[in-house]
């Protein structure tokens, strides 16, 4: 599949910041309008959980709304009251949740509430009961995953239980869901079988008089390359921030899409170094000739892989490099070469738009052995978000 990803002009990083994680929120809203033209009937639901994978969740969740989003989705309660009480009030899912936890405000403010076990059925219920109020959830359905949803016995019992509680009023069934164990391998005899156990347990559901409002299987793989397991809505992550799920199958602009976090530092300083001087702690990497070290005010604190050590790419004068030497907390070097004619200041791209020729986010997973999910999850905290596009002045940096 391939199709032409809108372009925009890269912007210089701002002067004076050690390093920031630009993000273009005009990328993420365009992503999403064209997820939302794949999905064809089915709504898309934007997964904006972990922080909108490191990008920054209200700026995020707005610009995916602009584009064509009608649902968000998070993994843990604390984001969705967040966005509630940013204004946002489209629907929102919340499916990780642990026992004891307070569901009062989430019911109060319609979050839709993800079950899956006997006690969180009865915990959305005891408190729809307490406040006198309607509680949203939806049945997650383990269809092979192996890992978070009912399956067997207590999916059964689960499905006896929903409908005496919507009778009652105290919750109401809104969507059944499910999540694919090889969505990134399409060809995948358990893709299909997931399927077919979803539609069976949506038929056994129907015939016990359980018609939920929208039906969910398709994360950002399955979103792009199976049409068939849309249903009445899709539910993309990754994609929404412009990374491939499915690198082996194509690059993010095979598929319309364009990376909308470019993480970029400063060269704080730029010295000239002897050959064979051994180059960070334990000395694993020892210049071959005299050259130029340029030192990035970055490192394992910031969320560079401490694995990146001499392998990690970056982008500095024109040239591609590698990490020289290990990666330490605050920082790392690069080896510039004796020929480079650059200075401190100097802006230093560690992953963006592999279209320019930039190093990507999959090219870090590729050198340390990870998926593009973490390299853009693990951006830290200490690095400012500076947002660019509709709705940046607004968002400001955070």
């Amino acid at each position: 599949m391939s199709a032409d990803a809108p372009t925009s002009t890269i912007v210089p990083a701002p002067p004076g910041l050690p390093a920031c994680a630009q993000v273009d929120l005009d990328a993420i809203s365009d992503n999403v309008t064209t997820l939302r033209d794949l999905a064809g009937r089915a709504e898309v639901m934007a997964v904006v959980k972990a922080d909108a994978y490191g990008h920054g969740l209200l700026p995020a969740a707005r610009a995916a709304l602009r584009g064509g989003a009608t649902w968000l989705g998070v993994a843990q309660l604390p984001e969705a009251v967040e966005l509630r009480r940013a204004g946002i009030d489209v629907p929102v899912l919340s499916w990780l949740h642990v026992p004891g936890q307070d569901l009062t405000e989430a019911v109060q403010l319609g979050i839709d509430l993800s079950v899956s076990t006997q006690w969180a059925l009865d915990a959305v219920a005891t408190t729809g009961r307490r406040l006198g109020a309607t509680a949203r959830i939806h049945l997650k359905v383990d269809t092979g995953l192996g890992r978070n949803g009912a399956w067997g016995d207590e999916l059964d019992a689960l499905a006896a239980a929903i409908g005496p509680l919507q009778a009652e009023g105290v919750l109401t069934l809104v969507g059944v869901f499910s999540h694919f164990a090889y969505a990134d391998a399409p060809q995948h005899p358990t893709v299909r079988a997931q399927q077919e156990r979803f539609d069976e347990v949506l038929a056994d559901l129907a015939r016990a008089g359980l018609e939920p409002q929208v039906r969910h299987l398709a994360n950002s793989a399955a979103t792009l390359t199976n049409p068939s397991a849309q249903y009445d809505l899709v539910r993309p992550g990754l994609a929404v921030y412009g990374l491939s799920p499915v690198p082996d199958l194509g690059a993010p602009e095979d598929y319309g899409l364009r990376e909308a976090m470019r993480l970029v530092a400063h060269l704080s300083s730029v010295k000239p170094c002897p050959a064979g001087q051994g180059i960070s702690y334990g000395h694993t990497y020892t210049t071959p000739a005299d050259t130029l070290l340029g030192l990035v005010p970055m490192g394992y604190a910031d969320g560079i892989p401490r694995n990146a050590s001499s392998v990690g790419p970056a982008l500095a004068g024109g040239r591609r490099l590698s990490i020289a030497g290990r990666v330490c907390m605050d920082q790392f070097v690069l080896d510039l070469g004796a020929d480079y004619d650059g200075a401190a200041g100097d802006e230093v791209v560690l992953f963006g738009r592999g279209a320019a020729g930039e190093p990507t986010a999959q090219d870090w997973a590729a050198a340390t052995g990870t998926i593009n999910y973490e390299i853009v999850t693990r951006v830290g905290a200490r690095v400012p978000r500076v947002y660019l596009g509709e709705g940046s002045t607004a968002e400001g940096s955070a």
